[in-house]
């Protein structure tokens, strides 16, 4: 029996997400419930990954299974497809297993020819039914051209745009049906200018190469940014799904909308959402209209909305979430397009979670499982400051698309909003709308500012789903985006001019307003605490300073996993210090510039194990090259020559010494100490005088410190700085007369150590994996110069991700286990941990459990994120 790749909505059901994909699962479900959908088809995801492996050509079997569901489609609906007199048309829509809002294509009206039109008006040869008519083809003409021939759409509305100037119209519904005619033939004679052929008139042919532009889209430049961001693997594939047209275009009487079973912005248990009378799907989340909200509906029709209420209030109990749904009213019939779990805000989803489960509906491991932990970013950040706020006036106000406050830099492009955030820039992204071709540069703004579109828009969806500030809907800005500036409140606000957004209230500044740390509580403790008592593995934080030490704690950190010691020299007089060290020509005068260092570092450690109450936190000796402490220009090197007392020539010949040709894998990390052990020995001595010193003012905090050689590759090299370590600090607690325990590790960085980790063991008493050297050094690339290249590793299909961002568990992923196992085989009790940037990333904390690592350690802000990843880590492995 030959494969099945084409399947009826009535031949699916919910749970066929990986073949049908999400929408056609869906459909499926809303079908088998007895629900009112337009009955059609999905080609499945099998189909898009064949169609790829076949050199992008869809396959005579896959081609013969759409014709006999097309069939079926015909004789289910009672229409068929191409005939003039009784024509079924249809809409052509992406769908991938996971949800990526306006990332791929869609075409609606297909089946549409000059013949169809013309059968379709002598049947009903009403005025406003013809312009219907004409208004559904020359959408179809202008989706099918831009989607599946990939002409700028824009050609297309500057067409409409000059043709509604040259009518004295304001809106597309103010053009009557000999006007829709005319534009008709406008978009037809466009095409044929810009392609040199007729537009197709065969639906067969429209169909398939609908079909094959939708596979295309799952390759497109967005939806290849929207994957890596989001996790979603190349290889999935996207279904298509073909679905009988209705027309919420049809009449005043018809309509079309998108709603929330609550609000995707707050959480609060309401139906939320907005439509438009006489209009179709695009309309709403094109936000080429401001729509009406949905309660509305109740006055304009209240059948209809209180069938929806129902429908609404059916599919939220049967999915136990809450559903984003797509609705389509044709001469007051209600039809159901499309429901899935609504993107939500990170507020949004909390408050969701914690009601679904007071409410019965879940249980706390499903609710913890229910929140992406990226999400939880979107809570920590700051808001304006309140004086601030009071003080400032608003320039104007929109909707509050997504909440959080932004403040930035004007830019009017995506490109433009990439390239100003690359070069440190915050930037607030400004456009008429937003479209899917937006995505990096709404991913590198700070806040996005839409002139149009409302609360279901592209901007406001996606928006909500990155966590990024977002005001939409702004119809009093006048927009000059080729001459970048916009004007509003009466003012004219350039490109690089500050302005502000509020994305709960949707006010907006035009200034800069500074902002405060963000407060948590409420269901955000309620919540980490489910997720608290699900996870075994522990979470610490990288912070070399109190305040981040603080903020650490407050965010659940349960100690410091990487105390990066280096990070204290740049401060104040200490550089100076750190600086007399590296131009020392003996042994002697790098001690009496330790010396001077020695009461800082203490005093950092001191006040580091306060701010810890007895956490554990561990400490990494000096790592980076010497030569990063040193100016290179020559003013710089002549002034700190005056400062120290030496000469120029003098200097500049020290620091000329400093040079390597490959500083990563030059004298750093434990080399340094090898070659002066007097480095060691002052940080040992202000490490363990800290502990003493604490432990004396608080015994109850019984602090253990945590020493950390860095970069060792082979054994003995650990061996000789440890017995410095060893030697120092046994001196410094037998003249203290008190008893301090301590652990001498190190970090697994180079693959060498990884390899030989059980003999490295026999010195280490805890390893903490290092994953940015680690990759880096796996890999062989220059973690600070991959991002030249990887773009080129990402279109070509050779990386998904960003190895630096995301663990690769194939081979440096297989290096942390072996390490591990290895470790663990020489001394059972050693303790393992992970302090990259990895460990923060919410798919790499998941490998960490599986391993059986005992902790992770992030920065601050991303606290919350690896407890909650490793919540789930621990619920999903003991389903």
């Amino acid at each position: 029996m030959a494969h099945k790749y084409v399947y009826l909505f009535k031949e699916g059901n919910e749970t066929m997400r990986e073949l049908l994909g999400g929408k056609g699962a869906n459909l499926a479900g809303m079908v088998n419930m007895g629900m009112p959908v337009p009955q059609g088809f999905t080609v499945s995801t099998e189909a898009c990954t064949r169609y790829y492996d076949d050199g992008k050509v869809i396959a005579q079997e896959i081609l013969d299974q759409i014709d006999a569901a097309l069939a079926v489609t015909e004789e289910i609906n009672e229409k068929k497809f191409g005939d003039p007199q009784n024509p079924l048309l249809v809409s052509v829509r992406s769908g991938a297993r996971a949800s990526m809002p306006g990332m791929m294509d869609t075409v609606l009206n297909l089946g549409l020819n000059d013949e169809v039109a013309a059968g379709m008006i002598a049947a009903n040869p009403d005025p406003a039914f013809e312009r219907f008519v004409y208004d559904s083809y020359r959408r179809f003409i202008q989706m099918f051209s831009d989607v599946v021939i990939g002409l700028s759409k824009h050609d297309f509305e500057h067409v409409i745009d000059k043709f509604k100037e040259e009518k004295g119209a304001k809106q597309d519904i103010d053009l009557s049906a000999d006007d829709m005619k005319t534009l008709t033939a406008k978009f037809k004679a466009l095409y044929k200018e810009q392609t040199g052929e007729d537009f197709p008139s065969d639906p067969k042919v429209q169909l398939i190469e609908a079909v094959k532009a939708v596979f295309r889209s799952w390759d497109n430049p967005r939806a290849n940014v929207y994957r890596r961001m989001n996790e979603i693997p190349y290889s999935w594939g996207t279904a298509v799904n073909v679905q009988p047209m209705v027309y919420g275009n049809l009449n005043n009487n018809s309509g079309t909308g998108v709603a929330f079973t609550r609000d995707p912005a707050t959480g609060k248990k309401a139906l939320f959402g907005e439509y438009l009378i006489n209009a179709q799907g695009e309309d709403v989340v094109a936000g080429v209209r401001t729509p009406s909200p949905i309660a509305q509906l109740e006055q304009d029709m209240p059948e209809v909305y209180a069938q929806f209420v129902e429908i609404a209030n059916r599919l939220e109990n049967h999915y136990k979430d809450m559903q984003d749904m797509e609705f389509t009213i044709e001469n007051k019939k209600l039809y159901m397009l499309q429901t899935r779990n609504g993107k939500r805000t990170a507020a949004a989803a909390l408050k969701i979670a914690v009601a679904l489960v007071e409410e019965g509906m879940i249980d706390e491991d499903t609710a913890v499982l229910r929140v992406e932990p990226q999400q939880l970013d979107a809570l920590l950040h700051p808001q304006f400051d309140s004086k601030a706020l009071k003080a400032a006036k608003p320039i104007g106000s929109a909707l509050p698309a997504s909440p959080g406050a932004a403040t930035g830099r004007v830019v009017f492009d995506a490109a433009d909003a990439k390239a100003w955030a690359a070069n440190g820039e915050k930037v607030i992204l400004v456009r008429l709308e937003t479209s899917p071709d937006d995505i990096e540069g709404m991913e590198a703004a700070q806040g996005i500012l839409t002139v149009r579109g409302g609360m279901t828009s592209h901007a406001a969806v996606v928006a909500r789903g990155m966590g990024t500030c977002c005001v939409s809907g702004c119809g009093d800005i006048t927009m000059h985006a080729a001459e970048k500036y916009f004007t509003l409140g009466g003012k004219d606000y350039k490109e690089g001019d500050y302005i502000s957004l509020d994305g709960s209230t949707g006010k907006i500044y035009g200034e800069a307003i500074p902002t405060v740390e963000a407060t948590i509580s409420g269901d955000f403790e309620k919540f980490m605490g489910w997720a608290d008592a699900k996870r075994t593995l522990k979470v610490r934080t990288n912070a070399d300073n109190p305040r981040d030490t603080i903020q650490a704690v407050k965010f659940g950190a349960e100690g410091i996993g990487l105390c990066r010691t280096e990070h204290m020299f740049f401060e104040g007089d200490r550089i100076k210090s750190i600086r007399k060290m590296i131009i020392a020509k003996d042994a002697e005068a790098r001690k009496a510039a330790l010396e001077e260092l020695l009461p800082y570092q203490q005093g950092d450690f001191t006040a580091m194990y306060e701010a810890l109450e007895g956490r554990p936190m561990t400490v990494r000796y000096l790592d980076p090259p010497l030569h990063e402490f040193v100016p290179t220009k020559k003013n710089e090197i002549e002034e700190l020559a005056g400062e120290l007392g030496v000469s120029y020539e003098e200097l500049a010949a020290k620091i000329e010494s400093l040079h390597e040709s490959n500083p990563m894998m030059g004298h750093r990390g434990c080399r340094l100490a090898v070659t002066f052990p007097e480095i060691a020995e002052m940080q040992t001595t202000a490490v363990i005088n800290a502990a003493l010193a604490v432990n004396a003012a608080h015994p109850d905090y019984n602090i253990v410190p945590e020493i950390m050689i860095p970069l060792v590759g082979e054994v003995k090299e650990l061996k000789f700085v440890k017995d410095i370590v060893v030697k120092t600090a046994d001196a410094l607690i037998a003249a203290s007369g008190t008893d301090l325990h301590y652990k001498v590790g190190t970090m697994i960085e180079i693959p060498r150590a990884a390899v030989t980790a059980d003999q490295i063991a026999t010195e280490a008493e805890f390893f903490s994996f290092g994953t940015n050297d680690l990759t880096q050094m796996t890999f062989g690339f220059s973690r600070d110069d991959a991002g030249k290249f990887l773009d080129a590793y990402y279109e070509a299909k050779i990386f998904e991700n960003d190895p630096f961002a995301r663990l690769d568990q194939t081979g440096v992923g297989a290096l942390v286990k072996m390490a591990a196992e290895k470790g663990k085989a020489t001394r059972p009790d050693i303790k393992l941990g992970i302090c990259g940037e990895h460990g923060g990333d919410p798919t790499s904390v998941k490998f960490c459990h599986s391993i059986g690592l005992d902790y992770v350690s992030c920065s601050p802000f991303r606290v919350p994120i690896a407890r909650l990843a490793a919540a789930q880590a621990a619920i999903a492995g003991a389903k």
